[in-house]
């Protein structure tokens, strides 16, 4: 008797777009390249915040249905993501950033993961991030505590790691696929069924920790993230968010605070925002000072200014995600919701 067929499983393929340039098309043809036989690519859906420099323009995918979806403005991280999953309807949704770039395996070796155990489990997988020249790089990260933000913005978390451990997971410390707290969200493939039991990622988070929100909440949810070791994933890295200047720690602030209030206890959350509007911008200022760099202490005092006038009204403490509105900044940036 003949074995029946095996089923090979759909993914779709979610790509948030704001001004990437030729890395957008990189990223697509890698997809188009990769090997598709154990994991297949349904749909791929472009979701561009706004962007100015024509990268979601002309683009194709050969084999691949493509949709691209044009927001009228920067509706951050968070939002674009959901946009683009419910565009489709596959079992899986891989949420791709567009300075990435697959290996030709790095699709089949995570579908031949999918099939083996402890699968039932795993709600999320992520791959190896690799440089230019291969060399790993972060890959997966540690839940926040009060301990990692206090150790990174002090840097103990170089000096004594065993009392201060990094936020990120360095490389040396990634030894074999397994279970971990977070895989980035550079390649972040999703159980569809956990993604529609958690709501997608909080729209609260316009850029930043939206994936550790998420993979925290998947954790309370009984579901593991699983880093995947053979997955090589190319990732350039901050293409988008470096245009942003000073002002993406702004927004790292802005999520950081919004994730302590959510999923700590109160006397945690406050005692990071009392560092935050005391002991980190101290050791940003002198660090600045001691190195030279003139130039960086007013734009440092402007995102803490920022970050206290969001803070106190309301940023990061309320439920309905409706915050200020009023963070409109340089190089013609709109970073508002």
């Amino acid at each position: 008797m003949a074995s029946a067929p095996r089923t090979v499983p759909a993914v779709d393929v979610v790509i948030v777009n704001w001004n990437a340039g030729h890395h957008l098309g990189d990223c697509l043809r890698s997809v188009v390249r990769a090997d598709r036989s154990e994991l297949r690519v349904a749909k791929i859906v472009v979701v561009d915040n706004a962007s100015t420099d024509g990268s979601a323009s002309r683009l194709a995918t050969a084999d691949i249905p493509l949709e691209v979806v044009r927001n009228a403005r920067n509706r951050g991280f968070a939002v674009a993501c959901n946009q683009g999953a419910a565009r489709g309807d596959s079992e899986l949704v891989l949420f791709l950033n567009p300075d990435t770039e697959l290996y030709p395996d790095s699709l089949a070796v995570v579908g031949r993961v999918l099939r083996t155990p402890p699968r039932d489990r795993i709600g999320i997988f992520g791959g190896l991030m690799v440089d230019d020249h291969g060399n790993p790089q972060i890959s997966c990260s540690r839940f926040p505590s009060l301990r990692v933000c206090f150790g990174k913005m002090t840097g103990l978390d170089r000096v004594a790691p065993a009392l201060f451990p990094s936020h990120h997971l360095r490389p040396r410390e990634l030894t074999g696929s397994r279970p971990v707290d977070q895989v980035i969200g550079a390649f972040f493939l999703v159980r569809r069924p956990v993604f529609d039991e958690l709501h997608g990622f909080d729209e609260r988070y316009f850029l930043y920790l939206e994936d550790v929100d998420f993979a925290w909440r998947a954790r309370r949810a009984g579901w593991l993230s699983y880093y995947v070791e053979q997955a090589r994933v190319h990732h350039t890295g901050q293409v988008s968010s470096s245009q942003l200047g000073a002002w993406r720690h702004y927004l790292l602030l802005r999520s950081r605070t919004t994730y302590a209030f959510r999923h700590w206890p109160g006397p945690r959350a406050w005692a990071l925002t009392a560092l935050t509007l005391t002991v980190e911008p101290a050791g940003r200022l002198a660090a600045a000072m001691v190195r030279g760099r003139w130039t960086e202490l007013g734009p440092t005092l402007a995102v803490y200014r920022t970050f206290l006038r969001w803070f106190r009204q309301g940023g990061g403490r309320r439920s309905d995600g409706r915050l200020v509105r009023h963070e409109s900044f340089v190089y013609g940036v709109n970073i508002h919701k």
